[in-house]
């Protein structure tokens, strides 16, 4: 193991803290304060007990992060990929997500994205984002089981600021965005909006037809309208609307061996186009008293998501298999209402600061998807041809929590946290099928059936940090973390029946760490170890030709690592940041079915978890010229992934690989002129493959230049 860490240190890096300072008063040779809200209060990062990352704006800006996928290698032991049609799979320490409940909860503007399909991905406009890794069960409640990921946006401002910015790239890449903000009335109401315009004509050529086969595009909008209208109170209503198009979502080889043999080229028969309508509105309402601050939080998101004619479900040129879903605006759609309330004490130096709250939602997913079976069916073992089985899945679920956490200063360097949360849920599924041959009515081969599960989770925490100096500290820390249980789907399979209940899968994780100032502040380094377990390891199960999602509870896992965040500026204009991950996640149990039986694959890796994550950035920005507003800008990035596998067997795997960016040009606080590079090696490397096979691969070497003005 030390063999691996001394070769990915010598190879690797990574950087991503935040670093808020303000040329007044801090050196330029000097590395600022990063205030962040991982636990739902503003705070110095130095004094929260848990690892948190953050990246503000302006590194944001620097590393031309434009999704939050383009977060993995930054992050330590954060690994992010998906097969295409931009439903992110994210891992944390060997907690991954492998169904459509996410083991990795994202915030955006304080609003829970709940699930893989109303998750809005495209990063504009952006304040901060904070990465906080470990369970965050307490104060985030369900799928904060591996960490959360928070997106925080640009607040309101006293004046009219804006921007504009283009980038523009090799493959047909154009990315446009602006925003702008003002105060509408003096001190009273506020308005803001962003927009975002992306497109790219594809990495990926299907032969079929000789076509660019994933060209995509978005169009996002978002607005918000902050009114103070008393003394302390303030309500904020916050809009965002994105609609995407995929002309060839699922761009995946049938197997690891061609896509890697031949490289960005697909086979594919039935060709559509993805349409995408993602909205998300929240109404917060908050006071900040003298003793005690309050917050409540309404939002609602939707999502609409269908192919316009069926999509190819055999990856291959022949009419086996395609996929049908589009039934009209009443079916494949997910909505969610999400209530919370939260009162804490102010944070003005006394020796206790607690906070309690409520967490509610509601939500609907109905969906009704036909898998057709075309001429060839009977290459894909089907006895007749030219039918469509017919599955419908209506699936509700509600849920309630109270939650309350408390700090409590036992001696002036000597901290102890303590937080408690129970939550309930309650989901229902009611399924149906039938075969439809095209002529007459379909015949039902399965009744409309309906089951109910709901259960019950407790999230505690408990940490100990202890101020060894002014800018040294450690700590200790136990946090749990639940993905809920639920009910599977129907599919063609009679071994698989509907309505089969799994149970919630938890993660209880012990850390400790340092978190630290050295040199007068020109150097910062935060070091962790942890050990997770996770019990009822939920495992998905694809259903073909179904399509179709079947949840397991089968196994139990441990995660062990360590990881670690350097920055440092070692000379005046040149800083140097190195991030670091290593985590060791294998199975204890883990019971699969094979055609002999049930088979323990104990000892086996988890998926989508390389064994290492690191990066090392150099960034020198000298004077241009004789300006004193232009500085140049030479950056360089060294990303390393180290092994990780894809399915739970693990015979499919990508063996360590490195991805080496850079960028340079001119920048100011208004302007920016760059030129950047990413995969500058052009690496081929797999980024995403199913369980059974199909594979997509990371993106090629990309290359572009970046325009900016502020105001």
């Amino acid at each position: 193991m030390l063999a691996k860490l001394s070769l990915a240190a010598g190879i690797c890096l990574a950087s991503q803290i935040s670093f808020a300072q303000t040329n007044d008063t801090i050196p330029e040779t000097q590395l600022g304060e990063v205030m962040v809200t991982a636990q739902k209060e503003s705070e110095n990062l130095q004094k929260v007990p848990f690892s948190v990352s953050a990246i503000d704006d302006r590194k944001v800006e620097e590393m031309n992060l434009w999704q939050t996928k383009d977060l993995r290698g930054y992050i330590p032991n954060l690994y992010s990929s998906n097969p295409g049609d931009n439903r992110n799979v994210i891992s944390i320490r060997g907690i991954t997500t492998t169904s459509y409940e996410p083991a990795v909860a994202t915030y955006v503007d304080g609003v829970n994205q709940f699930g893989l399909d109303t998750y809005f991905f495209l990063l504009n406009d952006v304040e901060r984002i904070e990465v906080l890794r470990g369970p965050q069960g307490t104060l985030y409640g369900r799928n904060a089981m591996g960490g959360v990921m928070n997106v925080i946006t640009k607040p309101k401002s006293d004046e009219l600021t804006g921007f504009v910015r283009a980038d523009i790239g090799n493959y047909g890449f154009t990315r446009f965005a602006g925003g702008l903000k003002t105060m509408l009335l003096p001190k009273k109401l506020y308005m803001g909006v962003s927009v975002l315009s992306d497109k790219l004509d594809g990495y990926y050529t299907n032969l079929y037809d000789n076509s660019d086969f994933d060209s995509q595009k978005n169009f996002l909008i978002a607005g918000n309208i902050n009114y103070l209208f008393a003394k302390n109170w303030e309500a904020i209503l916050n809009v965002k609307s994105n609609a995407g198009r995929n002309n060839g979502p699922f761009s995946l080889a049938p197997d690891p061996g061609s896509a890697i043999e031949n490289p960005y080229e697909v086979n594919q028969n039935a060709i559509t186009q993805m349409v995408d309508n993602s909205q998300n509105v929240s109404f917060v309402l908050k006071n900040s008293g003298p003793r005690f601050n309050f917050s409540s939080q309404t939002s609602y998101q939707n999502n609409y998501r269908y192919y316009k004619t069926p999509i190819d479900g055999d990856f291959s040129p022949i009419d086996g298999v395609s996929i049908v879903n589009n039934y009209g605006s009443d079916w494949n759609t997910v909505s969610v209402w999400t209530q919370e309330f939260r009162l804490a004490s102010a944070n003005t130096g006394q020796k206790l600061n607690w906070q309690v709250g409520f967490f509610g939602f509601n939500s609907d997913a109905p969906t009704r998807q036909g898998v057709y079976f075309g001429d060839d069916a009977e290459l894909i073992g089907s006895p007749i041809p030219n039918f469509t089985m017919l599955n419908t899945n209506v699936a509700s679920g509600y849920g309630l929590a109270f939650f309350g956490q408390a700090t409590y200063s036992l001696t002036e360097k000597f901290n102890l946290t303590a937080g408690l949360r129970s939550d309930y849920e309650s989901k229902k599924l009611t399924v149906g099928q039938e075969l439809d041959f095209g002529q007459g009515d379909p015949m039902v081969t399965q009744p409309d059936t309906t089951g109910n599960v709901s259960y019950n989770a407790i999230s505690p925490k408990l940490a100990l940090a202890y101020q060894l100096a002014a800018s040294n500290e450690i700590y200790g820390s136990y946090s749990r973390g639940f993905r809920p249980g639920g009910l599977t789907q129907i599919g063609s399979d009679p071994s698989n029946p509907p309505l089969f209940g799994y149970d919630p899968e938890f993660s209880n994780n012990f850390e400790i760490g340092s978190k630290n100032y050295f040199f007068n502040r020109r150097m910062r380094v935060n070091v962790s170890a942890f050990i997770t377990t996770i019990s009822d390891v939920q495992v998905p199960g694809l259903i073909l030709p179904d399509a179709i999602v079947v949840t397991q509870n089968a196994g139990d896992l441990t995660s062990t690592g360590v990881e670690w965040e350097i920055n440092t500026i070692p000379a005046r204009n040149v800083s140097l940041d190195w991030s670091f991950g290593y985590t060791h996640a294998t199975f204890d149990k883990l019971m699969l079915p094979s055609e002999s039986g049930e088979v323990d694959y104990a000892g086996n890796r988890q998926i989508f978890t390389p064994e290492l994550t690191s990066m090392i950035a150099a960034q020198w920005t000298p004077q241009f010229f004789s300006s004193k507003d232009l500085t140049w800008i030479a950056r360089g990035e060294w990303l390393y992934f180290g092994e990780q596998f894809f399915n739970l067997e693990n015979t499919i795997s990508q063996n360590a690989y490195q991805i080496a960016n850079a960028k340079f040009g001119v920048v100011s606080d208004a302007v920016e002129l760059t030129f950047w590079a990413k995969n500058i090696f052009n690496e081929t490397y797999i980024d995403y493959a199913y369980s059974f096979g199909p594979a997509h691969l990371g993106n090629p070497a990309t290359f572009g230049m970046t325009a900016m003005y502020k105001f």
